[in-house]
This record gives structure tokens, C-alpha cells and sequence, in this order.
């Protein structure tokens, strides 16, 4: 695929971390932090330590989640049976139906201004494009759709070659700043990856046990030669982490947004 015109093609919001994303035609960024409404619950144990699918594997990964922002209103489903919360006023009986399905005691906590990112520095969207994903997909016979699902990143690039977002990365330090519409980001660098690709975005089965290996030896293998090769203390990372300048705040990404490097 040779290079073209560089656009937002999809924006992803995971508003309950660790389950399914929602697709939005435009976003609000949150300047400082990341885009509203994105990692704005999570779960915790007794002990305050993080519920997710890294933990829970298949438990969470097997309950299908529908978000309807309007409302604030979620759904999830689990071996045909369905459950609706509006929150965060119906927090306590989400609780209860997650820890009967978990396993384990589950206290739900929201932050809507700065969410819950995995990194507290590394706290903006995470973007990868389309063509990386499904070169991603060949290397494990799985289609587009799944290697979506599977890497969970919020925003979405189209009418480039695979892994072209290694172009948004510079020296380590160096932030590199580009811009998606009229919101000026900067990345810092590629997004190492957690267990969580490994397993089935559905069913949580791990069908390939050497998936780390395979991906790592394959993203080494294709590197692209614009990439900061130095960046890479090892090759187990695709997509990239960014940061939004406190003065975007307020600022809304649309889907379609050309996408230029400054």
C-alpha cells in the first residue's frame, strides 16, 4: 500500500476499562488527560488493586458491554443473561452483578475528568492504523475486525501503509507533534503491549500460547525504515501512546480529520 492522505478513520471509547469500546463520530478531548468519556470507570477489589482482563482473563473478556453516552447507560450480557445499569446512580447493583460473574468482590470507581489510563504520564489516546492492524491479523490468520478488538486503540488511521504511526515517535524525550484536525498531540512512543492480544476478543481462549514470541520476531522482521529503531527495547509493541497539551482541552476530534506531522 503506498502512502496516501493520512485521516481519523475511527474513534474508540472504552468507558468501562477492560471491556468492549464504543464507536463515536466525534469526541471532546480532555486537554491534560485524554478524550472524554474514555477509561471513565474501572473496577477494584477489596484491597483497592485493578479488576481487568490481564487479571481475569476469560471472566472479563466473555461479557459482551454496550455503552450508550446519552444516557449513561450500560449493558452488559453473560451466557444469555442481561443486565442494564444507568450510571453512575445504579453503581451498587453493577457491583453485584459483576462480582457473582467475577468472582470476586467489585467496587466501581469514575473519574470523568482524567479517567483511568494504564500510564498516568503516558495518558492520551492511543493510535494505530488500519493497515497495521490487519498486517497484525495475517500474522495469526484473524481478520481486521478482531485485531481491532484485540489492541484497543481509541483512534483509528487510514490511507497509509501499516505501522506508518512509527512516524509519530521520535528520540527518546523528544516528543513528536502532530495534528488530527484542528487538536495538536504529541507522541512519545510505541505502545508496548500487555497479554491481553494474545486471547480472543470474545471468548478470552488463548489459541496460540507463543503469540508474544511470534509477534515480536514478526514486528522486528517488518520494521519500517522510518522508524527509530532505538525506541524498541524490545519488539512486542505496536500502536502509539500520546499526550494532549493542556491546551487542547475542549477541543473536539472528528471522524475524517486530516492527520499532519508539524
Amino acid at each position: 500500500m503506498t502512502e496516501g492522505s493520512p485521516r481519523l478513520a475511527r474513534i474508540s471509547l472504552f468507558p468501562l476499562k477492560s471491556f468492549d469500546g464504543i464507536e463515536v463520530e466525534e469526541t471532546l478531548v480532555n486537554g491534560g488527560a485524554g478524550l472524554a468519556h474514555d477509561r471513565e470507570y474501572r473496577l477494584i477489589d477489596a484491597e483497592g488493586t485493578v479488576l481487568n482482563a490481564k487479571r481475569l482473563g476469560e471472566k472479563i473478556l466473555g461479557i459482551r458491554a454496550a455503552f450508550d453516552l446519552a444516557f449513561g447507560e450500560l449493558a452488559l450480557t453473560e451466557g444469555g443473561e442481561r443486565f442494564v445499569a444507568r450510571l453512575p446512580r445504579e453503581a451498587a447493583a453493577l457491583e453485584a452483578w459483576l462480582a457473582e460473574r467475577l468472582g470476586v468482590a467489585a467496587k466501581l470507581e469514575r473519574d470523568p475528568v482524567k479517567g483511568f489510563p494504564d500510564d498516568e504520564e503516558l495518558n492520551g489516546p492511543t493510535l494505530i492504523s488500519r493497515a497495521t492492524l490487519s498486517e497484525i491479523g495475517s500474522w495469526f490468520g484473524f481478520d481486521e475486525a478482531e485485531a481491532r478488538r484485540r489492541l484497543r486503540a481509541n483512534l483509528e488511521v487510514d490511507g497509509v501503509p501499516a505501522f506508518w504511526e512509527d512516524r509519530l515517535f521520535a528520540a527518546e524525550g523528544e516528543p513528536r507533534r502532530f495534528l488530527v484536525g484542528d487538536v495538536l498531540f504529541e507522541g512519545l512512543n510505541p505502545c508496548a503491549r500487555c497479554t491481553v492480544p494474545s486471547r480472543d476478543s470474545r471468548s478470552g481462549a488463548m489459541a496460540e500460547p507463543r503469540f508474544a514470541k511470534i509477534f515480536t520476531q514478526r514486528r522486528k522482521d517488518t520494521l519500517p525504515d522510518w522508524a527509530d529503531s532505538s525506541r524498541f527495547d524490545h519488539f512486542y509493541r505496536a500502536a502509539v501512546n500520546t499526550r494532549l497539551p493542556a491546551s487542547e482541552n475542549g477541543k473536539t476530534l472528528h471522524r475524517g480529520d486530516e492527520i499532519r506531522l508539524l
